[in-house]
């Protein structure tokens, strides 16, 4: 029987990469998406029987629970989840509204938390693997982020709370990317390529922009079983930026 993983936020951006690879590894990937034009454009480009799409509003109880059950229901087994669902509202403080700040909270953090709520007595079944996308913004900020850089300071909190209330069976960790190119790997509306300077390339460490397969190598890492020491990490994927004095 293939092992079933969920990628929620899995049908566009780093999501959507990470799903392709590991249907590409074998995987039955359940990708949970609210964006319905956004799942209607990435089914055509996948057969039916290695990924199955549950639109599902993360930070909705209701449709979290009946999402993992008909994931469940429908491959017999959860494997993996991935919580990768997220939004943004960048804007000055002072025109930033509550209810913009709550629906950053509730999908980025409050997401992750139901997912892994529900998901929980599957993967402890499994001994499977939980993965919280996290983000270099939880520690380090520019202006104007404060509701994404407070959410994905909770899903770090958050990632190593669940690893010790969820170990031995279950293994948590997050991966907080920096700089990911994912233009081109939108939905047909927004995807654009957007023209990346030698200079934005070269102030990374490592050379280069991240690509969404930079994080999906590290999925695949932390789902292997034969990592089964590693919980409660976080491992940031940004091209050593975040390691790098910068001075004006």
């Amino acid at each position: 029987m293939r092992k079933n993983i969920i990628v929620t936020g899995g049908a566009q951006g780093i999501g959507k990469i990470v799903s392709l690879h590991l249907q590409k590894k074998g995987f039955h990937v359940s990708v949970f998406e609210n964006d319905r034009q956004a799942i209607k454009e990435f089914q055509q480009e996948v057969p039916a029987d290695t990924i199955s799409f549950y639109p599902c509003d993360v930070s909705d109880e209701q449709e979290v629970k009946a999402a993992i059950r008909q994931s469940a229901e429908r491959v017999g087994r959860i494997d993996g989840l991935v919580n990768n669902a997220a939004v943004a509202a960048n804007k000055p403080l002072a025109e930033l509204t509550l209810e913009e700040w709550n629906r950053v909270i509730g999908v980025n953090l409050t997401g992750g938390f139901l997912c892994a709520k529900y998901a929980a007595p599957f993967l402890q079944k499994s001994n499977g693997s939980i993965i919280n996308l996290c983000s270099t913004r939880a520690f380090q900020s520019e202006p104007n982020t404060e509701a994404y850089s407070a959410s994905k300071g909770g899903v770090f909190a958050l990632t190593h709370a669940l690893a010790m209330s969820l170990g031995p069976e279950v293994r948590v960790n997050c991966i907080s990317p920096g700089w990911i190119d994912v233009s081109a790997v939108k939905k047909k509306a927004k995807a654009r390529q957007i023209e990346i300077s030698e200079a934005d390339h070269l102030q990374h460490p490592a050379g280069r922009v991240g690509k969404a397969e930079d994080i999906a190598h590290m999925v695949l890492f932390l789902l292997n079983p034969g990592n089964s020491f590693i919980t409660g990490q976080n491992f940031t994927i940004d091209g050593g930026m975040t390691r790098k004095m910068i001075y004006v």
